[in-house]
């Protein structure tokens, strides 16, 4: 029932019905329910809009442990596949476009989506640190934005911004080129 139910409203954000239009009683008749139903499950509009943001969004990827340089990959590639998708999705692109105007949602999506995706990059960086990968001088903060931040503006702040096969991999080593350990044996 609560899949029927936020189907539902991602289809009629598909069909370009913005958030303000949303109604608890027009999402029951496209997903063929009561309003009862919906707000059994949700106090109202807001709270399901946040549950639909959260199902649209793609799990967190599996990162291989194997390095530093192998796992910010990962991460930095799910994100530009998330900007592709959200590119080429119109229930993606008018879920963020809305989410932004709506204080609650853009508060609750960051609290559920973007706090432990940065969470999870520091947990990387800090073992990058602590195993050698990394100098120990790095502020983990502004090396975290030095990472993610690249991907960011070309999937968010430029959509005409390109996202080709191997970004990820570039802005990593580009990144890590200066924020290595020198190296010893290095004249």
């Amino acid at each position: 029932m609560e899949r029927a139910i936020l189907e539902g409203v991602m289809k009629l954000l598909e069909d370009g019905v913005p958030l303000a239009e949303l109604s608890i009683e027009r999402v029951a008749r496209t997903a063929g329910v009561g309003k009862a139903t919906i707000y059994r499950r949700w106090s109202g509009k807001d709270e399901l809009f946040i549950d639909v943001v959260r199902a649209a969004e793609p799990p967190d990827p599996e990162l291989p442990g194997t390095s530093l340089r192998d796992d910010l990959v990962a991460l930095l590639e799910s994100l530009r596949l998330r900007g592709l998708a959200t590119r080429s999705s119109a229930i993606l692109h008018n879920v963020y476009a809305q989410m932004k105007s709506s204080p609650k949602v853009w508060s609750a999506y960051h609290a559920g989506v973007i706090v432990p995706r940065r969470h999870l990059v520091m947990q990387v960086l800090r073992r990058g640190q602590d195993n050698g990968e990394l100098r120990r001088d790095i502020d983990l903060e502004l090396a975290n934005d030095l990472f993610v931040g690249p991907m960011l503006v070309r999937s968010t702040l430029r959509p005409d911004g390109d996202l080709p096969e191997g970004l990820a991999e570039e802005i990593v080593d580009t990144v890590l080129e200066g924020l290595r350990p020198v190296s010893s044996t290095a004249s």
